[in-house]
C-alpha cells in the first residue's frame, strides 16, 4: 500500500443496527475551510437526524473529529481510525445517526460508526497522493519569468503571490512534491546566481477532537 492515499471522489454507505440507521458520506477535500462547508452541507441535508458525527485528516495531516453528543469516544475517533488506518488524507467522513429507539452500547455504536464509514471510503475509493512541500521563493523583479519558467518545469502549482512586503522583490510560494523540493531550490540559486532565494516551508501539524 502506498504511503499516502486520497479519496477519488465522493463516496456514501449506510448501515442498519437495532433499527438505528447510519449513514456514511466521504467527501474529499482540499483544507479545512472545504471540510466544514462539507459538513454544514450534511447537517443541511439531513436536519431532523440525531447525530452527524464526522473526522477529518486534512492534506497537511491535520486531523480532527466529532462525536456529536454520542457518549465519548465512541464515534468521531472510531472514523478517525477508519481513515488513518488506511493512510487516507484529504478526507471528511460524516455518519448521520436516525436513532432507531434502542440503546446499542458502547460497543455497538463505536461498530456501527466504524463499518458506516468504512463503507463509505470503500465506496469513494482511493488513489496515491504523492507528499508535496510548499516553496517560498524571494525572486528580484528581473528574474519573475525565470523562476515561473522553473515551477512549471518542476510540475509545481503557484499557491500565491506577494508584491508588497519586500520594495525589491516578489514573494512567490509553490507547491511541488517532496522528492523534488531541495532540487527546485538549488535551480533557483543557480538560475539566478543567486539573486533569488527558495526555502521550504514547516511541515505538518495535528489537532486532536472538537
Amino acid at each position: 500500500m502506498p504511503d499516502r492515499l486520497k479519496p477519488s471522489g465522493y463516496g456514501t454507505g449506510e448501515y442498519e443496527e437495532k433499527r438505528s440507521r447510519f449513514i456514511g458520506e466521504l467527501f474529499p477535500v482540499a483544507g479545512e475551510e472545504e471540510a466544514k462547508e462539507r459538513l454544514a452541507a450534511v447537517r443541511k441535508k439531513y436536519p431532523d437526524a440525531r447525530h452527524h458525527c464526522w473526522a477529518w485528516v486534512l492534506p497537511d495531516g491535520a486531523y480532527r473529529w466529532s462525536d456529536d453528543g454520542e457518549p465519548g469516544g465512541t464515534a468521531g475517533a472510531p472514523m478517525l481510525e477508519v481513515l488513518r488506518g488506511a493512510s487516507v488524507s484529504g478526507a471528511l467522513c460524516v455518519v448521520t445517526r436516525y436513532f432507531g429507539g434502542t440503546l446499542l452500547g458502547s460497543g455497538g455504536l463505536v461498530r456501527a460508526y466504524s463499518k458506516a464509514a468504512a463503507l463509505a471510503l470503500a465506496d469513494a475509493g482511493t488513489e496515491p497522493d504523492p507528499e508535496k512541500t510548499a516553496v517560498a521563493v524571494t525572486v528580484p523583479w528581473e528574474s519573475m519569468d525565470r523562476i515561473h519558467r522553473l515551477i512549471r518545469e518542476y510540475g509545481g502549482t503557484l499557491l500565491d503571490q506577494d508584491y508588497e512586503s519586500d520594495p525589491n522583490a516578489a514573494i512567490l510560494r509553490a507547491e511541488l512534491l517532496a522528492e523534488d523540493a531541495a532540487a527546485f531550490a538549488a535551480r533557483v540559486t543557480d538560475a539566478t546566481g543567486g539573486r533569488a532565494r527558495a526555502a521550504l516551508e514547516a511541515g505538518h501539524n495535528a489537532k486532536k477532537g472538537e
